[in-house]
């Protein structure tokens, strides 16, 4: 195996692609797999490591299967066992187990944190851990000590600290949620699912309100349940409320009444009252299924009104995709539904000119009792990402969009059944 540099630092690894010897991107490089020798003065053997593929699937290939190692890339022989990574309990991760843990240092007995691991490829052929970046932590104890980066920072060997201070310490999470700052939350989810209990707390616990709502969308909702029973109630109402009202409501759907009841009276009330009008439809209608924060604009608002809208981050990009133009009131239920403009057509058009003179008026509206299979046969049959509901006096109520309703005609497993093997390596290993 050829080495790009002589020690290879493994936060700074992470994400870099994984190719195969024609140059072919096979995944990047989430992780990697270290086992413990017989006593922990000797530093654990790099065994592999975790790399995503197509499909969002994390897959392990066996440091064997690498030729070479670079902050730049990494090369497979380009048999990769396309099986779902699953750690066993003698393996351990360097991202997801070993950074932030805290250790002592020999020399002076000072508590350090650790920020990253090196790792170098030995006379044998293995690969090891060689060396630790740390940062003395001056005894904080808080994550947001260690968020300031306060103290001195120096490498060491593996042989010079005690590992760990104390078994029962708890492990901060700054350095796992830095590596995967840029990841969509669906990815974060999935990182969050292979974390055992306490370590996903720990996660949950540094994750900001909005970016913790975010993946609380990408979880299933039992795991999403058991997220929301360990951070209390008041964070769980904070987290509530920053959710689309949608999937809030299928969340305190799965609740008992009362467990629901105390979370929707801890929301604010405005927020809380959404919630509820959703709660109150069937889950297989397109009331069930509907958000109730679509981008709402009166026919007299400008296209370039419209598109400064429709540009927010926040903003999912479904409902970005379009917006729906009413009658006063622009909250729902609005006034009188007038039809939608889409994204594409506001672009053809100059900033000045109204949204009123561009409505898609063909598209029709369903009632919130629709069948899901008929919400999903209009956005079928018109290419749409999004559908307007109105009620009986032909006011706006809410919107579903195409992801609602993907998941709604899915196995509820839909999310495991993504991972699972689509047949067996090319060279037949694990």
């Amino acid at each position: 195996m050829s080495v790009g540099t002589e020690r290879i630092f493994i936060a700074r690894l992470a994400g870099t692609n994984v190719l195969d010897p024609l140059g072919d991107q096979v995944g990047k490089v989430r992780d990697a797999v270290v086992v413990y020798r017989s006593t922990l003065r000797q530093p654990p053997k790099v065994i592999g490591f975790v790399v995503e593929v197509p499909g969002r699937r994390r897959v392990f290939v066996p440091i064997g299967r690498v030729t070479s190692i670079d902050v730049g890339a990494v090369i497979t022989t380009g048999l990769v066992n396309m099986r779902r990574f699953v750690k066993r309990a003698s393996e351990t991760l360097v991202m997801g187990d070993l950074l932030d843990q805290p250790l002592m240092l020999r020399s002076d007995r000072s508590p350090v944190i650790i920020e990253d691991i090196g790792i170098e490829q030995q006379r044998s052929r293995d690969w090891e851990i060689s060396r630790l970046f740390v940062r003395r932590h001056k005894g904080q104890r808080t994550p947001l000590d260690v968020l300031r980066r306060r103290g001195e920072t120096l490498q060491v060997d593996w042989i010079d600290v005690e590992f760990p201070i104390d078994p029962t310490d708890d492990q901060h999470a700054t350095q796992l949620i830095a590596a995967y700052q840029e990841t969509k939350p669906a990815d974060l989810a999935d990182v969050l699912r292979e974390l055992d209990t306490r370590r996903r707390m720990d996660v949950v616990r540094e994750l900001s309100d909005e970016r913790l709502a975010d993946v609380l969308e990408e979880l299933p909702e039992d795991e999403a349940i058991e997220v929301l029973e360990g951070v209390g109630l008041e964070r769980s109402a904070l987290l509530l409320e920053t959710m689309q009202p949608d999937d809030a409501a299928d969340l305190l759907g799965e609740l008992p009444d009362e467990q629901a009841e105390r979370l929707l009276q801890a929301m604010d009330s405005d927020e809380a009252e959404d919630v509820r009008t959703l709660l109150a439809y069937d889950d297989d209608t397109a009331g069930g299924l509907m958000t109730t924060e679509p981008v709402i604009l009166s026919p007299e608002a400008s296209v370039a009104e419209a598109l400064a809208h429709v540009r927010r981050s926040e903003l999912p990009a479904a409902l970005a995709a379009a917006v729906f133009v009413c009658r006063q009131p622009l909250e729902p239920p609005t006034g009188k539904y007038l039809g939608l403009v889409h994204i594409q057509e506001m672009l053809r058009h100059p900033p000045h000119e109204s949204v009123g003179a561009l409505l898609d008026t063909e598209v029709e509206p369903l009632s919130p009792e629709a069948p899901t299979g008929e919400v999903a046969a209009l956005l079928a049959a018109y290419n749409l990402v999004s559908v307007p509901i109105t009620d009986e006096d032909e006011n706006l109520v809410g919107v579903v969009t195409v992801d609602d309703v993907l998941d709604a005609l899915l196995p509820d497993d839909w999310r495991d059944q993504r991972d699972e093997p689509k047949g067996d390596s090319a060279d037949g290993t694990d």
